[in-house]
């Protein structure tokens, strides 16, 4: 008997080749009929911008809205993103769009947050993107690591290509 996939949660950085990544999974859904869950994690900040924005913006009310303008950014961000990657696609593929069941933005460590969104979600696969070598590769090679480590679920990372 063959596993079913009824749900792909699509992990995504905002990088150049989360786009590429978002493709491949489109295109599971597609095959697969599944709903598709689109998720970008926002990391907290470190301890050392925290102290840096408790000293330069010592209003308790500039602070929150520094934070919100951060997260408002990101969702304009996600919504270009995925406006422009839906409206790409050639007309006889428009349709895996009706497959999207959620987007959203959550706070938290990508790892964690990710392995718990795809067991609240009911997932069957994960897929995210890896990066171009350099400070980045490294650090999404931790979450990458940490996922695959740790998932219950067959999990895909798409490889960097740099000219996707």
């Amino acid at each position: 008997m063959k596993p079913t996939v009824t749900h792909i949660l699509f992990t995504t950085d905002l990088s150049k080749n989360s786009t590429y990544a978002l493709t491949h999974a489109a295109s599971m859904a597609q095959a697969t009929g599944a709903k598709l869950h689109v998720l970008h994690v926002a990391e907290p900040l470190s301890d050392d911008a925290r102290i840096t924005m408790q000293m330069f913006m010592q209003d308790d009310e500039s602070r929150k809205k520094a934070m919100s303008t951060r997260h408002d950014h990101v969702k304009a961000v996600l919504a270009e993103r995925q406006k422009n990657f839906w409206a790409a696609l050639p007309k006889e593929d428009q349709g895996i769009r009706d497959q999207v069941e959620s987007i959203e933005i959550v706070d938290g460590y990508p790892a964690e947050v990710i392995l718990r969104r795809a067991k609240e979600l009911k997932c069957d696969l994960i897929i995210l993107g890896a990066h171009d070598h350099g400070f980045s590769h490294t650090f999404l090679g931790t979450v990458a690591k940490r996922v695959l480590r740790r998932a219950d679920i067959p999990t895909l990372v798409v490889p960097y290509k740099a000219d996707a």
